[in-house]
């Protein structure tokens, strides 16, 4: 983890490329596998502005310096509603240890109010719980991922585009399920 120290305003605009810059320069040197970034459709504007970047800094890269996986991870917007097969699983079970260090990180905001602690935890395991209708849960806690290496491997792909692509196919599972029970289909 590389603090950067940048305010919001920095990371939400579209005309400062200092982010964007500097993480180019931190992935160029550290060529990572695999990067984690927020996903496209948070709720957090700063959070966005945050994958934005990563994502223009990745596409900068040479194509033999881009990671293997790029995932856009769940803060403050779930990605439960994703079609499942899209969604890239993480079974974090047995590292409460490792999330409590982890969220400790933000303990002022924590000591303040936002219980990320509680909040992050009972997301993954409610993931865990409602990911399968008619199974026994196969982890105890689970991170749902979007899979944002597409994004990567093609610098000209829309990114709004593929992500409203999963939204659409949301739309479109909850209208057939709809429809199809108000015998409309």
């Amino acid at each position: 983890m590389i603090p950067l120290g940048y305010p919001s305003a920095v990371v939400k605009s579209a005309t400062d490329t200092a982010l964007k810059d500097d993480l180019k320069q931190i992935l160029s040197t550290t060529r990572p596998e695999m990067v984690y970034t927020h996903n496209p459709a948070d709720k957090h504007d700063t959070h966005v502005g945050v994958v934005i970047a990563a994502l223009q800094a990745l596409r900068e890269l040479p194509r033999d310096q881009r990671p293997r996986h790029v995932w856009g991870c769940e803060v403050w917007r779930n990605l439960d509603w994703m079609p499942d097969p899209a969604k890239v699983l993480m079974d974090v079970s047995g590292r409460a240890h490792l999330a409590a260090a982890l969220n400790g990180v933000f303990d002022s905001q924590i000591a303040g109010g936002k219980r990320y602690d509680l909040a992050t935890s009972g997301r993954r395991t409610a993931n865990a719980t409602f990911f399968e209708t008619h199974a026994t849960d196969q982890a105890a806690q689970v991170i749902f991922g979007m899979d944002l290496t597409p994004l990567v491997a093609n610098e000209s792909a829309d990114i709004t585009a593929y992500v409203c692509g999963f939204i659409d196919q949301f739309k479109t599972d909850v209208r057939q399920k709809l429809t199809r029970r108000l015998g409309q289909s």
